[in-house]
């Protein structure tokens, strides 16, 4: 993540997250300066986005303006609609790894990106034996 913010020219700041038990989160800390900022939570998943939705409180208390998520895949299980739906949270980004037509329609916050052609030029280039970092590298922004 600290990579992509050096690309994009932003600054960058991390909630760090102690787990009890599994899927229960008991103390989050911010680390970083967020005030007057747009924050953006980048993580792997969104299930049923307790997590998501508490970094995005602890954001907006520390003085963050508005708060984005962008996640690789929307599970979107249990309470997640309602919890997004009541929650700070913008809007949530998604990739198409699961399909979302009925969560949609559910929950406006939700917004999906086609990553078709990423995993098809990925598969491309693991089959002919080229570069899969070369992709990653030159994803345009």
């Amino acid at each position: 993540v600290v990579s992509i913010a050096d690309r994009l020219n932003v600054n960058f700041a991390l909630i760090h997250k102690e787990r009890a038990i599994a899927n229960e989160v008991e103390r989050m800390t911010l680390v970083g300066d967020v005030t007057n900022r747009t924050a953006i939570i980048v993580d792997d998943m969104a299930d049923t986005c307790g997590t998501v939705v508490k970094a995005a409180e602890k954001l907006r208390e520390a003085g963050a303006k508005c708060v984005y998520a962008v996640m690789t895949h929307g599970v979107f299980s249990g309470p997640a609609l309602n919890r997004l739906m009541e929650s700070c949270i913008e809007a949530i980004v998604v990739s198409n790894t699961i399909p979302q037509h009925e969560k949609i329609a559910r929950c406006p916050k939700i917004q999906v990106i086609d990553i078709s052609s990423i995993l098809g030029e990925a598969i491309r280039r693991t089959h002919n034996g080229e570069s899969i970092s070369y992709l990653l590298k030159n994803i345009p922004l």
